[in-house]
């Protein structure tokens, strides 16, 4: 009986531990899905949940009333540092390592100097026009855009392109033509305002 009554014992306390496994977490365990701080500071804007290029795309479409005033989305090689004006909260969403994000604003009379683009705040003369755009890697002579974009409500076109070149930039507009050098390399600005029609 008393052999009996050590196998009971011994089977509930095993029972217990198979509980108490199957409510925890072990050391293989999948994480549980908490937001990132990316997606705490794009929840309120309803942009949780997209990673770095949907995050660029939907912004560039977005006319320029409908851009949230608090919200800063800063394009940098690598990266784009995201930081919301009301709370102070920051926090960076990827980009793809071997692109880069150049966002153009060619203009006739008003611009701005930039750096790195902002994709909210950003502001450049000719929004919604047609421009000619070439971009031609300088090393090896290989067209990397060749075409005509409308620019967006912002007055700003944007091109992914790939990372580490040394590029020529061309862009044309109602017969008026304008020539550049541009770089794509983890030091170089992602916003080009300088590009007098």
């Amino acid at each position: 009986m008393g052999n009996r009554r050590l196998s009971i014992l011994a089977l509930a306390a095993l029972a217990v531990l198979a509980v108490l496994g199957c409510s925890s977490a072990g050391p293989n365990a999948e994480p549980s899905a908490a937001p990132s701080a990316a997606d705490a500071i794009l929840a309120p804007y309803g942009l949780a949940g997209l990673d770095g290029v949907a995050l660029v795309d939907r912004l560039d479409r977005l006319p320029v009333a409908q851009r949230p005033a608090d919200l800063r989305v800063s394009v940098r090689p690598g990266q784009l540092l995201l930081s919301d004006q009301r709370t102070g909260a920051e926090a960076t969403l990827a980009l793809p390592a071997d692109q880069f994000y150049l966002s153009v604003a060619p203009y006739l009379e008003r611009t701005h100097e930039c750096f790195f683009h902002s994709l909210t705040t950003c502001r450049g003369e000719l929004g919604g026009r047609p421009v000619a755009v070439s971009i031609t890697n300088r090393a090896s002579g290989e067209v990397l855009v060749d075409t005509t974009v409308m620019t967006f409500d912002n007055g700003f076109a944007g091109f992914w392109l790939p990372a580490g070149v040394e590029a020529d930039i061309r862009v044309a507009y109602e017969g008026r033509t304008v020539t550049a050098q541009i770089g794509t390399g983890s030091d170089d600005p992602t916003c080009l305002t300088s590009l007098r029609l």
